[in-house]
Order: structure tokens, then sequence, then C-alpha cells
């Protein structure tokens, strides 16, 4: 058993709280992302159930067992940091044996481990380079075979793939489901890039001033945000605010329906539509039957190759965008007028 659940977790430094009684559940096998910006705690959480830093409150189990108080080199934890941490005057081999070496565990028993662990990063044959002969991502391989050739009960990640490339980031984030997948480890990724946890995780968890605001499936988390900081954080949206009046919300731009269940009569109500459900229309144009609409003003198209941004704003002022494709994009200079519609369906109605 290597599951990992955090109770009551509570951290301060310097009398300014980190963490505020948070707890979650991270199941065994699969590949968690703890995803906020800076200053939300991921880190810290993950310090703490690594054991490199204790709580002020709360437990830490792995495998049903409280390790709390347990040093961070009984927990059999892998760890990889973002700055990988490789010894430059050690070959590859010596870098991933490091840890096996602290073990006990030398000759050829040691080799037969690393060996394992280099073909699972797929990287056989590079035992004798040093790190400065390695590429970003090899060296991130390197740093990802020295976590997992202890066989640890639970892998942990600290932003590993934020120094690489954009290009090479998506084909390590690629790499590293595919071992996450083939050695079956607990997973547990800190990242403040939103693709890279739709991408690789098979749950999300959104930190905000030290508690978890949302945890789910990445499909879930971003197709329902509860609140409007999971909204704009977990991707964008397109926020319109108003007062429900007789089964919609009344907003500057127009009355706005969803299917999700709305506040009481009369109360205030923030919806929010992600920009790629969004349709620009031309002005005047009838939208589809049953589905929201409001006026809105082209102030620049931002073109990204194979997508464009459509950057509007409504009649009273507010800002929208809409995401399309580029040979969908209407060919209209600033200042034209469109009509945006969407269904109810994706109209999305936030708590706080």
């Amino acid at each position: 058993m290597s599951g990992v659940e955090v109770q009551g977790i509570r951290k301060s430094f310097g009398g300014a709280p980190v963490l505020d009684d948070v707890a979650m559940r991270f199941a065994e096998g699969r590949f968690t992302s703890l995803l906020g910006p800076s200053g939300s705690g991921k880190t810290t959480l993950l310090r703490i159930i690594g054991g490199f830093e204790a709580p002020d409150a709360g437990t830490v189990t792995i495998g049903g067992a409280d390790v709390t108080h347990t040093p961070l080199w009984k927990r059999r934890i892998g760890m990889v940091f973002q700055s990988y941490a490789l010894f430059p005057h050690m070959s590859v081999a010596d870098n991933v044996a490091y840890g096996l070496h602290r073990q006990g565990i030398r000759g050829a028993a040691a080799r037969a481990e690393v060996a394992r662990a280099l073909a699972l990063v797929e990287l056989e044959g590079f035992d004798a380079r040093r790190p400065k002969q390695l590429s970003g991502g090899q060296q991130q391989r390197v740093a990802l075979a020295r976590a997992i050739v202890t066989k640890p009960r639970v892998l942990l990640l600290d932003e590993p793939l934020s120094a690489l490339d954009r290009r090479l980031r998506q084909t390590m984030q690629v790499e590293l489901r595919r071992i996450q997948r083939d050695s079956g480890l607990t997973t547990i990724f800190v990242t403040h890039d939103q693709e890279e946890a739709l991408t690789l995780s098979d749950r999300v968890a959104i930190l905000d001033g030290g508690r978890i605001v949302q945890e789910g499936p990445p499909a879930e988390v971003y197709e329902r945000p509860a609140t409007r900081f999971a909204a704009t954080f977990l991707g964008d949206a397109n926020l319109f605010a108003g007062t429900v009046r007789d089964g919609a919300v009344a907003t500057p731009s127009g009355p706005l329906r969803s299917e999700a269940p709305l506040p009481a009569e009369g109360a205030p109500a923030t919806l929010a539509v992600r920009p790629e459900k969004v349709l620009p229309l031309p002005a005047g144009a009838a939208e589809p039957a049953g589905f929201n609409a409001v006026d809105a003003t082209l102030r620049q198209t931002v073109y990204a190759g194979a997508t464009s941004t459509l950057l509007l704003a409504t009649r009273d002022g507010d800002p929208v965008k809409c995401f399309c494709q580029s040979r969908d994009a209407p060919a209209l200079e600033p200042g034209a007028a469109l009509r945006l519609a969407w269904s109810p369906t994706h109209t999305l109605v936030l708590g706080g």
C-alpha cells in the first residue's frame, strides 16, 4: 500500500499561515497534480509529505501508517527537484546509484538496479556520461532514474519541467506520464502550469491561500469549476455578474441562462463560460435556438498559428474572449460588431 493521506495540515512561517487545515487523499498508483499560484502552499505541502518540513498541526500517512514524525530517510520517498540537483563530478551511473549506496547496496546488485532505472527512462548507454554532457531533458530523466531506483513508495516532483523550453517540456510531459504508468508509483506533482496539470494528471487539486479550493479529475475540474478562482486559474473564463430573475441571470449584457442550478430568486449570481465554448457570429445574426447571446465589439485579434483569440468588449465595457481555429476566425478590423453565442450547457454557475 502506498496511498498518501494528509489530514488537518497547518503550517506557518514567521507567523504567516501557508497551509490552513489541508486535507486530501492521494490514491495509490495515481498521478496527482497540486496546482496553484506562487505562495499558495503547494510546495510546502509536498515538502511536508516528503518529510523535509514538519507541520505545525495535522497528520501524514503513507500506506495507512502515520509518518508525521518519521524522518525523511525512513519514508521511502523519491524526490525530483526543480534544479535536478545532479552531482556534476559523477557519471550518470554514479548519480543514479547514489541512493542505493546510501542504503548499503553496491556491486552487481547496484549495477542491476541502475540498469533497470536507466532502461525505464530510456537512457541505456548513457552510464559513463557526466551531467554537463547531457541535454536538459536527459538530465531530468537522470534525476527521475535516481529518484525511482531505490523503489520508493511515493514519488514527489517539484516543478521538474519548468527549466525546459516549451517544445522539450511537452515531449517530457509524455515521457513523464509513461514512466509513471510503467513504474506504477503513487506520484504527487507540483506545478503552476495549467497545461501540465491537465495533460499529466489522474486528479488535480487547486490551492489558493493555503487551502484546497477544488479537487477532482482534470476534465471535471476544468469543465465544472466550483469557484471563480478555480475558473480563472485553470484555463480562462468569461464572467457575467447579475441577479437571478425568472430562471435566468439578469446581467447588463442581457438575461443569461444555465442548465446548472441557480441561487434563489433575487440573489446575486456569477456565470462563466470558457472562451473556446463561445461562437462568434456576425452582428445581427440569430444565435442557435436556446443559446445565450451577447453583443460585443472586437478590440483585437491575437493570432497564434493554429488558433486565434478574439479580444472583445460587451456593450457595458466588460472584456470577453473567444478562442477559435484561425481558419474560422472572422477577418474583421478592431471596432467591428459581433454577436457571441454559447449553450446554457456550457454556462457555469460559480461560487465564491
